[in-house]
């Protein structure tokens, strides 16, 4: 598009044409205007008169606002520019016919020129420390008051690595060859200088820059040093305070998970837990683990959404809440129900994700259920790795939703791993590669759980500048051989006939005892609750009906299990009840008791006796 033709059809253009032509034909030429001033003289009114526009003013006034007055300014030849000068209206650039040049008030009579005063005298005014050095051998030519102050006086004409030692301590003199050679500047920060030893100048912190100087032959460098010991020491003061508060979080969050993890008779377990980032606001990891009773073991994980004190209380009231709910020895997915309707409560703006599992020795699962939480490895003792993919609902807290529970073998010899996302999740990249990244260094871990835990974390790069939360749990299921397999045995009898099955689980609960070579009393105490419970079964229960004997290096477990759902509770007998006391025996004379429905549809009631002394045969 041609731009001059169409602007000048816009509005008001016109009319500025025709006010500049104007304007250029009152103007006088170059030879009318000499003529006049040799005839008149410049400055008479008979000079002035031709520039009057009948109002009295001059053109210049006419056509615009004059130059602002301003300082002095050497003549160089051409017009210097001057910050927010306009020239008359018309002339475009200032310097056509009919411009005006600016009027510069005189100096004062104190007015002092820059060009008399000596470089000594600016630069022994500048509070920071200066050095003018020269040549190559970077040799004295100038240090002003403060440098001297703080290094002392140096004499002019020496060279630098001799007059200058405290440039040598400091790094600086290559950095000054480097920019005599270049030609450019460069700063080093935060250098700390010493104290004289003859009691000069505290301790304190510059800033060096170097700057090349050039003086028609060899070239030179200025030194300037500025003082930032108060802003080093501010900062210096921050980040304590900083990592004071980040010790304070930290330890608040490793007080609300567990001080020492309960180890299981038939699992060996260890955890690790590493804040991320380096700011004082941790996040809401938890783990934990929870004996349940009969051998059975509840290993939880989770994560609370965001960081902060406030991430921080809720993972506490969650992992409180887990341990409660666990006691009730529910399956988990009717636990993770229960934590979610909690949660919703707790703070309906916080968001957490959980798996519950339960390793059940007897049956050799692991069934677990999860709230969006990662998935649950497993590997067998080939070393080939499962994923929990199933049974896998949205996050604690959101409400709607109906849990389930899945589970997977872990044999003898089989390992599991339980991690939140902060060790697997990378901005970078997407998680499922982070889970199959932990799958292969997962698949290669041998050793121990506390072992494992530590090549796992190496094999993920996971470092104490890591920006996320890690936390992560491993359980391993021991294959058990030679001496220390005679301590775990199981023996089990099914329960038929109705109620002449009473004299034969007492007589193959007290063969069983005596074969594992077990105390008399412990013999003894083993058959009396052997008898009361399956006492009750018969009589309150429903078939099919199974008495069940298991010792650990710990305890002697015994467990009956029965097809009705009703878990029995303790009662006060009275004393004309001929019944009901069965229950209160068997809990006086055990070490625990307890209850649970089983995934069929009955229960299981079960008490332990602790073995005199571990190991203990």
């Amino acid at each position: 598009m041609n731009f001059t033709r169409w602007s000048a059809r816009l509005p008001g253009t016109q009319r500025r044409t025709a006010a500049r032509a104007a304007i250029k034909a009152q103007q006088p030429s170059d030879a009318a205007r000499a003529a006049e001033a040799g005839a008149s003289g410049s400055g008479t009114s008979d000079g002035r008169s031709h520039s009057r526009d009948g109002t009295g003013r001059d053109d210049a006034e006419a056509d615009g606002p004059l130059l602002p007055a301003g300082p002095a300014v050497p003549v160089t030849g051409e017009a210097p520019t001057v910050p927010g000068a306009r020239t008359r209206a018309g002339t475009g650039d200032g310097s056509g016919a009919g411009a005006r040049p600016p009027r510069e008030p005189s100096a004062g009579p104190g007015a002092r020129g820059l060009d008399e005063l000596s470089v000594h005298h600016l630069l022994g005014q500048v509070p920071a420390l200066v050095a003018v050095v020269h040549g190559p051998e970077h040799r004295i030519v100038f240090v002003n008051d403060a440098y001297a102050a703080v290094f002392g006086s140096r004499p002019a004409g020496a060279p630098a690595r001799e007059a200058l030692p405290e440039l040598a301590e400091l790094g600086l003199l290559p950095l000054m060859d480097q920019v005599l050679r270049s030609g450019r500047p460069r700063t080093v920060k935060s250098r700390r200088v010493r104290a004289r030893s003859d009691g000069g100048a505290r301790d304190g912190y510059y800033t060096f820059t170097c700057t090349p100087l050039s003086t028609g032959g060899s070239g030179g460098v200025l030194v300037f040093a500025a003082d930032v010991t108060d802003q080093v020491e501010a900062a210096e003061r921050l980040r304590a305070s900083e990592r004071r508060q980040r010790e304070a979080a930290v330890t608040l969050q490793r007080s609300l998970l567990p001080q020492e993890l309960e180890q299981p008779d038939d699992l060996r377990v260890a955890a690790t837990y590493q804040p991320g980032g380096t700011d004082a606001a941790v996040g809401g990891d938890w783990y934990d683990v929870i004996t349940l009773g009969a051998g059975r073991t509840a290993l939880v994980i989770g994560d609370v959404m965001g960081r902060g004190v406030r991430a921080a209380a809720v993972m506490g009231q969650l992992r409180t809440a887990v341990r409660a709910y666990a006691r009730l020895d529910l399956p988990p997915h009717e636990v993770l129900q229960l934590l979610d309707g909690l949660a919703a409560e707790i703070d309906a703006n916080q968001i957490a994700t959980c798996v519950y599992a339960v390793h059940d020795p007897n049956e050799g699962l692991l069934s677990y259920a999860s709230a969006g939480h990662v998935p649950v490895l497993v590997r067998d003792p080939d070393g080939t790795v499962h994923r929990t993919g199933e049974h896998t609902g949205p996050p604690l807290g959101t409400g709607g939703w109906l849990h389930t529970s899945g589970s997977l073998p872990l044999a003898p010899g089989a390992t599991a791993v339980l991690y939140t996302d902060g060790l697997i999740e990378r901005r970078d990249a997407d998680i499922d590669e982070g889970v199959a990244a932990l799958e292969h260094a997962f698949s290669g871990a041998t050793g121990s759980p506390e072992i494992i835990c530590d090549r796992l974390l190496r094999s993920l790069g996971i470092t104490a500048e890591h920006d996320d939360d890690v936390a992560l749990l491993v359980l391993q299921h021991p294959v058990r051989t030679g001496p220390d397999a005679e301590l775990f045995h199981n023996a089990a009898l099914d329960l038929l006939g109705g109620t002449e099955a009473a004299p034969r689980a007492r007589a193959f609960a007290s063969g069983v005892l005596a074969s594992w070579r077990f105390p008399p009393e412990l013999c003894d105490l083993g058959v009396l609750a052997a008898s009361e419970l399956v006492a009750n079964s018969l009589q309150h229960g429903t078939p099919p009906m199974r008495l069940r004997l298991r010792r650990t290096d710990r305890r002697l477990i015994v467990e009956v299990t029965d097809g009705d759902e009703h878990l029995p509770r303790r009662r006060r007998a009275e004393p004309a009840d001929e019944a009901g006391r069965g229950i209160s025996i068997v809990a006086t004379i055990a070490s625990n008791w307890g209850s649970r429905r089983t995934p069929d549809g009955g229960k299981s009631v079960w008490c332990e006796f602790a073995l005199p002394a571990a190991g203990t045969p």
